[in-house]
Parts: C-alpha cells; sequence; structure tokens
C-alpha cells in the first residue's frame, strides 16, 4: 500500500508543474474563432461529395456521380471566397483544400471513367484514369509551389499554369454529358485518348485565363438584370444540366489559344521594358570613372624605337 501512495506521489509531481520554470507548464490553445471553420466545413463537405461520387459510380449511377462532382466544383469555388470575405485563411485551410481537390476532381473523375467504360480496356484503360489522378496531383503541388514565385511577372497573376483540377474534371466528363444527351457512347479508345489529352492540359505550361484580377464590381443600375441573369443561368443549369455542361466545356476548350495569345501579347509588351531595366542596373553596378592624375609610368612610352 505504501508503494502505490509513494507511486502515485511521484506521477502527481511529475504532472504537476513547477512555479519556477514556467515554460515547463502545460501548453493552452487559444479557442479557435468559428470564422476559421467556416472555410474547412465547407471543403470537408466538398470531399464528401467527391467520395460519394466514387460510390455511385461504381454502383452504375453515373447522373447523380457526375452531379455530385459538379456539386464539390461549386463549392471549391465557394470555399475560397467564403474564407477571404471573412477574414478565415488558414494555412490547415490551404493543405486540406488541396487535399479536398485531388481527391474530387483527380482520384474522383478517373475513377468514374474507369467505371464507366475505360474498364474495356483492361490495364490500359487502368493506366489512362491513373495518368488522369496523378496529373491532377501534380498539378495541385506545382501551383502550391508557385504561389510566392518572386520572377513571376505582375500579369501572370492573372493566368493559371496548365488548366486547373476543377475544370480538367468538368472538362474530363464531357463523354458523359454526351452519353446523357442521346450521343451514341465513344469506342473506349477515344475515351482513354480523350482523357490523356485532358490530363496533359493539367501539367502543361500552357497560359490560362483565370479572371483573378478582373474587378467583381457591379455599377449601380446593373444589379437588376445580373441578379435575372444569375437566376436564369441556375435555371437553365437545373433545367437542361447536360446541355449546358457540354455547350460549356466546349466553349472552355475553344479558349484555350485565345488565353495563350494574350498571355504572349502581354510578354511582347513586358519585353522592350526588360533590357532598359537590366542597362540601369549594369550602369549602377559600373564603377565611376578615375579623374587622378596619370603618371608617365601609367602612359606607355610613343617615342621611337632605337636605330641601330
Amino acid at each position: 500500500m505504501a508503494d502505490k501512495a509513494g507511486a502515485c506521489y511521484i506521477v502527481a509531481a511529475m504532472l504537476t508543474p513547477d512555479p519556477k520554470y514556467p515554460e515547463l507548464r502545460r501548453r493552452r490553445f487559444r479557442p479557435i474563432p468559428v470564422r476559421m471553420l467556416v472555410p474547412n466545413v465547407i471543403t470537408l463537405l466538398a470531399i464528401c461529395a467527391g467520395l460519394t461520387a466514387i460510390r455511385l459510380s461504381m454502383e452504375g449511377r453515373m447522373e447523380l456521380a457526375v452531379a455530385a462532382i459538379v456539386f464539390a466544383a461549386v463549392l471549391d469555388g465557394v470555399d475560397g471566397r467564403v474564407a477571404r470575405m471573412i477574414k478565415g485563411q488558414s494555412k490547415f485551410g490551404a493543405e486540406l483544400d488541396s487535399l479536398a481537390d485531388f481527391v474530387n476532381f483527380g482520384v474522383a473523375p478517373g475513377l468514374m471513367l474507369y467505371f464507366w467504360q475505360l474498364q474495356e480496356l483492361n490495364n490500359g484503360g487502368w493506366i489512362a484514369a491513373m495518368v488522369f489522378a496523378i496529373a491532377g496531383g501534380l498539378r495541385l503541388a506545382r501551383f502550391n509551389a508557385s504561389i510566392d514565385d518572386p520572377n513571376k511577372p505582375a500579369f501572370a497573376a492573372n493566368y493559371f499554369t496548365g488548366v486547373p483540377a476543377p475544370a480538367g474534371a468538368i472538362l474530363a466528363m464531357l463523354p458523359f454529358y454526351l452519353a446523357f444527351l442521346g450521343v451514341s457512347k465513344p469506342p473506349a479508345m477515344l475515351t482513354a485518348a480523350y482523357t490523356l489529352l485532358i490530363a496533359f492540359l493539367m501539367v502543361s505550361r500552357l497560359p490560362v485565363f483565370s479572371g483573378k484580377t478582373v474587378r467583381m464590381r457591379v455599377p449601380p443600375e446593373m444589379v437588376l438584370p445580373v441578379f435575372v441573369s444569375v437566376v436564369f443561368f441556375v435555371a437553365l443549369l437545373i433545367g437542361y444540366p447536360w446541355h449546358i455542361l457540354s455547350i460549356g466545356s466546349v466553349l472552355y476548350l475553344a479558349s484555350l489559344p485565345w488565353g495563350w495569345k494574350s498571355y504572349r501579347d502581354h510578354e511582347r509588351r513586358a519585353a522592350p521594358a526588360q533590357p532598359s531595366a537590366t542597362a540601369e542596373v549594369a550602369a549602377a553596378q559600373t564603377p565611376a570613372p578615375s579623374f587622378a592624375p596619370t603618371t608617365p609610368s601609367d602612359t606607355e612610352d610613343e617615342r621611337p624605337a632605337r636605330l641601330n
């Protein structure tokens, strides 16, 4: 009994913080504001939608699976804006958002395409689905690594490098939209080639217009027309989802050359300013000329050579 009491005393002494050493006191975490949790909850809902899409595709309910991915894409566009609006950004939220994008727009669409048709190609179809998922992960990793790139020109903030992951997922599901519209299912080889094409666009260096720097202010006289337009678009998306998604995917693919041309035009306009800046730096680094008088020993002897 005495041994047990002594052991309890030792444990209590070890757990009791010593007032002489405040650094050994138990660390207390501050309460987390609710505004920091709201964006993360939205991101978790997006992950749930992506995982549900995988289950629905395994059960053959492809229309609901595609709807779940579209819903996840909408949530992905909302969580970042909500975080900036309520000032709820955090490093944890950024990492969670990247994980959600990989699951929702890399793994889920690849598995959906495989369960829908690519499995007809056996290993070839699985390779195409796997390459698409890996391309989504690489695209997200490159995006996270290049956020704080100091060498990026100012105009590059309005462009993505490669097709973003949510747009890549929406584009990759174009065969689904056409099949839901009654178009005959394309050959499995063509679907695999199209999947690999979208994967290549995601990891490519193609500049894609993002619209991040576009000012989102609406004149007072245009507020009501904007409301009506948004309601009209949502009604069209609900009533004719596969028509709208098909047309939107085709228009997005057609706009990629325009984004590349716009980026090149910005580069050409910024090119003349670079040599002048380089010249200014070189001039600043060039030492000032010395005006000290030269001595005879420093100059060349211009006297004629001695005659033999």
